[in-house]
């Protein structure tokens, strides 16, 4: 059995790093300099060109940043008709349900398993192996992906048909991007009134207001004024759409999607677009409510205060989404 391993970025390559532990393993980056440099490490064999494998690749590991790179890497570069049948595409990336069942189902077209396997953990849990993977597809397809998947995870939970761990990632975010919003408005609620935003926090993580958001994000980057989870609003608001999409394609009604997605909108908007990180949804409620929540920082919300947060910008317990730390 050797697999390769598609996409070394700051979550890719310390999954890679884990898996050729335990198995022989391949490497493709488009930035060569990346996947050269990590098989010196690995002692691994970089694959130049993803339309001519060398022989013995049957299973194949995606760590992609979206549908659209997924789809470009099996479809448009030609991936996915290089591998002979019988291999098996597992895509870890954070990708579209829509557009995975699509490829899933070309896959199976050509006698190649399929499974959309997403994480949760960030680096500092791809370092150690403990990521959270939602698997989707069919259930063979997932039983293979097993032993594959074991080197990485600590939890594997097989949610459904193909596209299912896409839609349940995404949906997951939704609930953790929800609860920074609604825990930023109830500190500004609560500051406004003369509640010290740090009580309040006590008083929610002692009670049944509590959330990952309350005990990690609130404490470790909102109120420190430092806004340096690693999570980028851009990639929280993609999840987010998402989520939307999904409820809007079966019909469900889903006004706090809506209402969550419109204001991660306004707050991208409002507060200079690009390179935001994702808590700076607490700052937009600062603002609009004028009500301070965190230590005052350089007027870009990156505090000078210290920061609880490891030498490398990554915290221990980090349980954000990952698809933030992909290229």
């Amino acid at each position: 059995m050797t697999t390769l391993f598609v996409g070394l970025g700051r979550m890719g390559s310390p999954m890679a790093q884990r898996y050729a532990a335990r198995y022989p393993t391949m490497l493709f980056d488009v930035d060569t300099a990346v996947s050269s440099a990590l098989a010196g490490e690995l002692g691994a064999e970089v694959v130049p060109s993803l339309t001519q494998l060398p022989d013995g690749i049957d299973a194949v590991i995606l760590m992609l940043p979206d549908s659209r790179v997924v789809e470009s890497v099996l479809l448009t570069d030609g991936l996915l008709a290089a591998l002979p049948p019988g291999a098996l595409v597992i895509d870890m990336s954070s990708s579209e349900p829509a557009s995975t069942r699509d490829v899933a189902q070309r896959a199976r077209a050509a006698g190649i398993g399929y499974v959309d396997a997403p994480v949760s953990g960030g680096v500092a849990k791809a370092l150690t192996g403990e990521l959270s993977i939602m698997v989707g597809g069919a259930e063979a397809d997932v039983a293979r992906a097993r032993q594959h998947l074991e080197p990485l995870g600590s939890t594997v939970h097989a949610v459904g048909p193909s596209g299912a761990g896409h839609a349940a990632k995404a949906l997951n975010n939704l609930v953790s991007a929800t609860n920074v919003a609604a825990a930023a408005e109830v500190l500004t609620v609560a500051t406004s009134f003369g509640i010290d935003p740090a009580v309040m926090v006590e008083v929610l993580n002692s009670s049944t207001g509590r959330s990952q958001a309350s005990e990690v994000k609130y404490p470790r980057h909102v109120l420190t004024g430092t806004y340096d989870s690693g999570f980028a609003m851009d990639l929280m608001i993609k999840d987010l759409g998402m989520a939307r999409a999904l409820a809007d394609e079966l019909g469900a009604t889903a006004p706090v999607t809506a209402a969550a997605f419109e204001t991660a909108l306004a707050a991208r908007e409002q507060l200079g677009g690009a390179g935001l990180d994702h808590t700076e949804l607490a700052r937009y409620y600062e603002t609009v409510n004028n009500a301070p929540l965190g230590r005052p920082g350089d007027g870009t919300g990156r505090s000078t205060a210290d920061s609880t947060s490891t030498a490398d910008g990554v915290d221990d317990d980090r349980v954000d989404d990952d698809s933030e730390v992909t290229r």
